[in-house]
């Protein structure tokens, strides 16, 4: 049964074949602002997206909008428009969307967006622009509410009362003369004291604040760590600078989630937008192919080398796909639970061992399990107790293994200074499919005598 999104889809698609510009838009301004962002993603011509986004009668929308797709449709969108069509609809957004937008843009047409954009906007954006992405600086908002240390909590309250620009004012940050972050409390705070009382004697002093280049990884781990709605952000003399809203955090989790998931297929998000090209989606996947490729041939010359064992007796061949496969899987399994583990925070550097004896015995157990009943499909199979004994106990310790290596791997990659998220992958499949073809074979060799 088709979603509600999947109908609407279906339906501004027909339109749009149909030229059927007046039912579209009537239909478009009756969406939501995100369903429409969501609509112009999987549309696959750049016409298609402008024509709808020029059906948009709204500038607040269009601007929403433009906060809520993707880089890539972004720039198709804005990209042939005027510098003062991107104005209006710009001003609608904040500083922090617009740096997003703006760093997109052609330096050149970036530089006359912000020389039209006012002076007062300008410097804002242009002070966001200049912090990294992927930092707290790069992902903060300007628009926060502070008041200095000495003012009462009801001169506070009225205060609050009469601000417009502030976003999300979630805590009230205390700063002294000189901008340095001091102090916060909650609007509950705030409410509850009588009003003579000065911000100094009721705000907390122990706060909770990054740094303007702090990885936004490790920004969205304070957050969900401590259930904060905002995280301030102070430069190096401790000057409050912006803050970042749980909004923002929430983007930060999907992208950063998104972007391993993807490291780990060896690819990235870039490729899969519909409109990337072929060529430049093999280019991305190659490199990780051709380590799998170069396993392939190395598992190929084991396979070589223990020639003879398999010829002695032909129905070892039948058991090496399950034992390299199921190794590799269960390397990939545990590699994939330590990498977004180091990446969330929820497993560190020191709770390396105790992972790992844990991913041991889960292995062992999980090989006792597979190598009991593939020993027993092979005695009943080929007739062979002692071939079910080798392919047995081969699965037990190939499966074991490949619980360490996955644990062990992304570990020592991280320190060597590799992105695990990228390199665990491959390497733990290619290791565990050659050191259980290894085990499998070497014990086949030593037990020959046995198995004729």
């Amino acid at each position: 049964m088709a979603t509600r999104y999947e109908i609407v889809l279906e339906t501004v698609q027909r339109f749009l074949r149909r030229g059927a510009i007046a039912n579209l838009s009537n239909m478009v301004n009756k969406m939501h602002p995100a369903d429409i962002a969501k609509v112009i993603r999987h549309l696959m011509t750049t016409q298609e997206k402008r024509t709808i986004f020029d059906l948009i009668k709204d500038t607040g929308n269009k601007a929403t909008v433009i906060s809520e797709i993707d880089a890539a449709s972004g720039r198709e969108i804005l990209g042939d428009m005027s510098s003062p069509e991107v104005v209006k609809i710009l001003k609608e957004l904040p500083a922090d969307d617009n740096a997003d937008i703006l760093g997109e843009f052609p330096p050149e047409k970036a530089k006359e967006i912000l020389q039209l954009m006012g002076k007062e906007d300008s410097l804002e954006v242009e002070g966001l622009l200049k912090y990294p992405d992927e930092t707290a600086g790069g992902i903060m908002t300007t628009n926060f509410f502070a008041l200095q240390e000495d003012i009462t909590a009801q001169e506070a309250i009225k205060r609050l009362q009469e601000e417009k620009e502030a976003e999300m004012v979630f805590y009230i940050y205390v700063v002294d003369p000189k901008k340095r972050l001091v102090g916060v409390l909650s609007l509950r705070q705030l409410l509850l004291v009588p009003p003579q009382k000065m911000l100094r004697e009721i705000m907390t002093t122990e706060v909770f604040f990054v740094h303007t280049d702090e990885d936004q990884e490790e920004v969205a781990r304070q957050v969900a760590r401590y259930n904060f709605l905002a995280l301030p952000v102070v430069d190096s003399e401790n000057h409050l600078v912006g803050i970042i809203t749980v909004d923002d955090v929430i983007d930060v989790i999907r992208e950063e989630a998104t972007e391993d998931i993807l490291k780990m297929a060896g690819t990235t998000e870039e490729e899969v937008l519909l409109n990337t090209s072929s060529i430049k989606a093999a280019r991305f996947r190659l490199p990780w192919l051709l380590t799998n490729l170069v396993g392939g041939i190395i598992t190929g010359g084991f396979l070589w080398f223990f020639r003879l064992a398999i010829q002695e007796v032909i129905a070892l061949a039948t058991f090496i796909p399950v034992i390299t496969a199921t190794g590799g899987n269960i390397g990939l399994q545990t590699s994939t639970i330590m990498v977004r583990g180091l990446a969330t925070g929820r497993i560190e550097l020191t709770d390396v061992w105790k992972v790992f004896f844990k991913e041991l015995r889960v292995g062992g157990l999980m090989g006792f399990i597979c190598g009991s009943i593939v020993g027993i499909v092979a005695n009943l199979w080929h007739g062979h107790m002692m071939l079910g004994v080798v392919v047995g106990v081969s699965m037990f310790f190939a499966i074991t293994i490949a619980a360490a290596t996955g644990t062990l791997a992304p570990v020592v990659l991280k320190k060597l200074g590799v992105d695990p998220a990228i390199s665990s992958g491959p390497f733990v499949t290619t290791a565990n499919d050659i050191s259980g073809l290894i085990i499998y074979l070497s014990l086949a060799t030593v037990l020959l005598h046995y198995l004729r």
